[in-house]
């Protein structure tokens, strides 16, 4: 048993030997017979014109395109730039031989610039620079069939629609297709329905939802005969979280503070420089937001919701104004005219839950008209009376008359008082109704901007 498992070692050893022995030549060969056939190839070949047997042949041109990075999306110059991989295929008809001439060569691998290639180029081009095509090899069948894979990094213009900006989605067209042969020398035609996202690498600012391909054939003004050519369209969203961060939720909370102006006391001398200042704020997030948005004609969603909340805050300032001015009437001040007491110090006071301090919710005190001012002589006439003692008071007329005085001062007074409380009412019931519009405008405002995000 021994002998026979060292035989069957010496056996292998031997055979690997052997092997090793022959492997160079085979592959000398292999190398020697490649140069044969690419001197036998291009001995008589020219790359100068198209490779076909009929000068009045079409010649197919597969178009393939693989996307792999979106480098940069230039908003105010509208340009795209993408890194592509860029495959064309078609069939050449003088470069074709017989593997079985040349050991069972079938493939070869040979620069491109010795072969004939499609002028197929990028016709949306937004580079002053000419396109350079890529110095690599072209893979080379037995049956003429060519391979060319080249990256790509195109520069292409995209208009660029900001109207709903950052909740936006953009379709950006690269058109592929030949410049100088017409459509009865050279088609172009698109492998598959899409170009390949297999290798995409994220990008932080865009999602792309997909690159379909779709081919036309156009006739210019130039030329008679058709153009064919192929146009892959770049689905692309934006991913708005940071915008909603930085941009959209500082203003939703400015605008959610702005109507608590209402809710200030007047005597705090708060009210109007809160809306001021809600308004500068507004003004300087405004600023920033212009700076990263294109000139274009449609203002951006954003945009739109910043402007209606500055016009909110504006008014709202406004009405602040103009209520202290019913806060703050002086004695001088006409009392609460009769339509106003009914609706405003009555109904809405009471809808509104408006009340005087320690009255409780839904009772309401009606206010009272001001009783006008009473004579002397009527304020003495009740004290006056048949009296026979010669010191009572009743017969003192100038100490009568002077108590009359201040008792209708007194009077007076506090009527002017309740004017003036009547006015402050009023006024509180104003800032409450103004605070329950405001806020409800916008809270309404900032849903619809934020339910867009979802």
């Amino acid at each position: 048993m021994g002998h026979r498992n060292h035989h069957n070692l010496n056996f292998l050893c031997s055979s690997l030997g052997l092997l090793l022995l022959l492997l160079p030549g085979c592959l000398g060969a292999e190398g020697r017979l490649a140069h044969k056939l690419f001197r036998d190839l291009f001995a008589n070949y020219t790359s100068a014109l198209r490779p076909v047997a009929d000068t009045d042949q079409t010649l197919n041109v597969t178009l393939e395109v693989t996307l792999s990075q979106i480098i940069d999306m230039d908003e105010r110059n509208q340009v795209l730039t993408l890194y592509l991989w860029i495959r064309q295929e078609w069939t050449d008809a003088y470069l074709q031989w017989n593997p079985d001439a040349y050991g069972g060569l079938d493939v070869i691998h040979i620069p491109s610039s010795l072969v004939w290639l499609p002028d197929i180029v990028l016709y949306n081009k937004a580079d002053a620079q000419p396109q350079a095509s890529a110095s690599t090899n072209v893979v080379l069948r037995h049956d003429g069939a060519v391979r060319w894979d080249a990256p790509a990094i195109t520069r292409s213009s995209c208009r660029v629609d900001v109207s709903a900006f950052p909740f936006d989605a953009q379709r950006c067209g690269l058109t592929f297709g030949s410049w100088t042969h017409g459509g009865h020398q050279l088609d172009v035609r698109p492998r598959g329905t899409a170009a390949s996202l297999a290798d995409f690498v994220d990008n932080v600012e865009w999602r792309v939802l997909g690159m379909p391909a779709r081919r036309r054939v156009l006739t210019y003004g130039c030329c008679s005969e058709p153009y064919p050519d192929v146009t892959f369209t770049l689905l692309l969203r934006r991913r708005a979280a940071a915008y909603v961060c930085n941009l959209l939720l500082p203003c939703v909370l400015i605008s959610l503070l702005a109507p608590l102006a209402f809710h200030l006391p007047a005597d705090s001398g708060e009210k109007v420089s809160l809306g001021v200042t809600v308004l500068l704020a507004l003004t300087v997030f405004q600023l920033l937001l212009a700076e990263s948005m294109p000139p274009a004609e449609s203002v951006p969603l954003i945009g739109k919701y910043y402007m209606a909340t500055m016009t909110m805050v504006t008014f709202s300032t406004a009405l602040t104004i103009l209520i202290m001015n019913l806060h703050y009437c002086g004695p001088s001040a006409r009392p609460v005219p009769a339509w106003a007491r009914t609706l405003l110090l009555r109904r809405l006071a009471q809808g509104l839950c408006v009340r005087e301090r320690g009255e409780p919710c839904g009772q309401f005190r009606s206010p009272e008209s001001p009783p006008g001012p009473q004579s002397p002589e009527g304020g003495a006439g009740p004290l006056a009376g048949p009296c026979h003692e010669f010191r009572c008071l009743c017969h003192q007329e100038a100490l009568l008359r002077h108590v009359a005085t201040i008792a209708n001062a007194f009077r007076s007074y506090r009527a002017t008082q309740r004017c003036h409380e009547d006015w402050k009412r009023l006024a509180r019931v104003m800032d409450r109704f103004f605070l329950g519009i405001f806020f409800s405008m916008a809270l309404v405002m900032s849903l619809l901007v934020l339910v867009q995000a979802l």
